[in-house]
């Protein structure tokens, strides 16, 4: 049985089209309330719908998804969207897309549901203020009515000081707030609709010391912290209070999130603390940031864009701007190389292997073993991790894929075995499905061109003549499989005493167009006697 002891009921008065309105927030004792459940492990990603997701952000929802694998907990999804002004249409959806591609699935969140819904802080926005006003009244937290202009005001004044302006524990108490102007006069402005937001009181001369399970233990002084937002103008919290509320509400027990979230983390205790929740805060841990292939610094879209590869896992288009973003998908990755990939930017198994199933890492994956340096981020790399996992697959399905991806838009219809064979022959040559085109034109279309260089190397004067010899010898031959074409040809190279490289090498351009492809003799079985022939004899003609 549940027991709930009210400890504090709270007034707060609001100015609407109809006068003054009274709202009643009780409190419970939330640790008698709240299922202790803390010996789960339970974990969260939570990104805010500010547009796509950098890969940055995939490679959290991983380490995340990992740990929850590693021990037996639940990985669960919520939307932190209470930046109203930098909500971007499209983006919760993309977010979602994306985890589902690389095969990071929660187990709870917006669209799949749980016991802890709703999972999109927009539409949680009336339980924050009850916290806002418990830290109010708690001496925690104080309404501030400091108009945008006025900061400015400040700052620049501080600037003529050559100084920085902080709202702090040094300025507090001299400015537009309820701890200079007092709480009377603060809830007389409230009651006339001044517009306010409330800020956390951060406590003087104290040191915060928190063991972070990347970095070891971290401490940060109060006095070089501000006075954060922790509720806005426009009914929303902002991310430092709701984070904790939900984190809180939705029993988290580890927030595994990115090293920039790091200078929030003293705030973020002392939030648990002053809600009383001291005993039930979740452990953190903050991990390194990728950084950029050159230079220094973290990986954003502008080394993308200047390099050329993608830094979103699919394809975005700008709603606001209409502009495309390259996506890992589209580039024509695999998700399962793309998450390998990203799982070994920051995290280190302590072998040598480096191809690793999403099973497997979740097996293995162990935030002891995350690094706190920076992992720089190698796009050349990242091609040779989506190698390994497409020679590793089946003819059959890559089969599917060419004939998908390429065959089809180009308007050629090929047998399936024949497809298969194909790219079972240049699967080791490539590193993407698309690139298979390239090294397999010539087994569906004969060239129409041939490589200049190549010509003037190996189509000799008396070429012609050899070739003319040769398709007597293939008209000879009835059965056109790799191995007997290659007998009787070579047997004939070798009776006439002719050169074999000269031969081979003019055979080559004729059917391929070029000095390149897999072994002759398995390209012309495959093509057939006919189509051999044909190309010879058109070679002979154009060359």
């Amino acid at each position: 049985m549940l027991l709930i002891s009210i400890i504090n009921i709270n007034f707060l008065w609001n100015r609407n089209g109809n006068g003054l309105k009274c709202r009643v927030f009780v409190t419970f004792a939330h640790q008698n309330f709240r299922v202790n459940n803390m010996n789960k492990v339970r974990v969260r990603f939570a990104p805010s719908p500010t547009g796509p997701l950098h890969m940055g952000g995939v490679r959290t929802a991983l380490f995340n998804y990992l740990f929850a694998k590693k021990n037996n907990g639940e990985f669960i999804v919520r939307i932190e969207d209470t930046d109203q002004t930098r909500f971007v249409p499209g983006a919760e959806a993309y977010i979602m897309e994306a985890l589902q591609w690389c095969g990071i699935t929660p187990v709870e969140g917006p669209g799949i549901g749980g016991a802890y819904a709703p999972y999109r802080q927009s539409e949680r926005k009336e339980m924050y203020l009850q916290f806002s006003q418990q830290l109010i009244d708690a001496g925690w937290a104080y309404y501030a009515f400091d108009t945008p202009e006025e900061l400015d005001q400040k700052r620049k004044e501080a600037e003529a000081n050559k100084e920085v302006f902080v709202y702090n524990q040094a300025s507090r108490n001299t400015l537009n707030n309820s701890l200079y102007l007092g709480m009377e006069k603060a809830e007389a402005l409230i009651q006339a609709g001044t517009p306010y937001v409330v800020r956390f009181k951060m406590p003087e001369n104290e040191t915060v010391e928190i063991t972070d399970l990347v970095r070891g233990k971290v401490s940060f002084k109060t006095n070089d912290l501000d006075d954060k937002v922790l509720f806005k103008g426009d009914g929303l919290p902002t991310y430092h209070l709701a984070n904790v509320v939900d984190d809180y509400k939705m029993q988290i027990s580890h927030v595994i999130r990115g090293e920039e979230w790091l200078p929030s983390l003293p705030l973020h205790a002392l939030l648990y603390k002053a809600l009383g929740w001291e005993n039930e805060r979740p452990e953190f841990a903050h991990l390194p940031l990728i950084l950029k292939p050159v230079g220094k610094g973290k990986l954003s879209k502008r080394d993308g864009d200047k390099m050329g590869f993608p830094v979103f896992p699919l394809q975005w288009e700008d709603p606001q701007t209409n502009t495309i973003s390259a996506g890992y998908r589209e580039e024509g990755y695999f998700p399962d190389a793309f998450v390998n990939m990203l799982a070994l930017l920051g995290w280190n198994p302590g072998t040598e292997q480096e191809i690793f199933s999403l099973e497997e890492l979740g097996e293995l994956f162990s935030l002891e073993r995350v690094g706190k340096s920076g992992s720089r981020f190698d796009p050349e790399k990242t091609k040779w991790f989506n190698h390994q996992y497409l020679i590793q697959k089946e003819d059959g399905q890559l089969a599917q894929l060419f004939a998908e991806q390429v065959l089809s838009p180009k308007g050629i219809v090929a047998d399936s075995a024949t497809v298969e064979k194909v790219v079972g022959m240049v699967k080791e040559r490539v590193n993407f499905v698309s690139e298979m085109w390239g090294q397999a034109s010539f087994f569906f279309e004969a060239p129409t061109e041939y490589d200049a260089k190549t010509a003037k190397k190996r189509w000799k004067e008396d070429t012609p003549a050899l070739m003319s010899d040769l398709i007597k010898v293939l008209e000879g031959i009835e059965e056109f499989t790799p191995e007997n074409t290659e007998e009787l040809v070579k047997n004939w190279i070798q009776e006439q005493e002719l050169n074999m490289g000269a031969v081979m090498n003019a055979f080559r351009l004729a059917i391929v167009g070029a000095g390149r492809g897999p072994h002759m003799f398995d390209i012309i079985s495959l093509i057939g006697k006919e189509e051999t022939i044909a190309r010879i004899s058109t070679a002979i003609e154009k060359l």
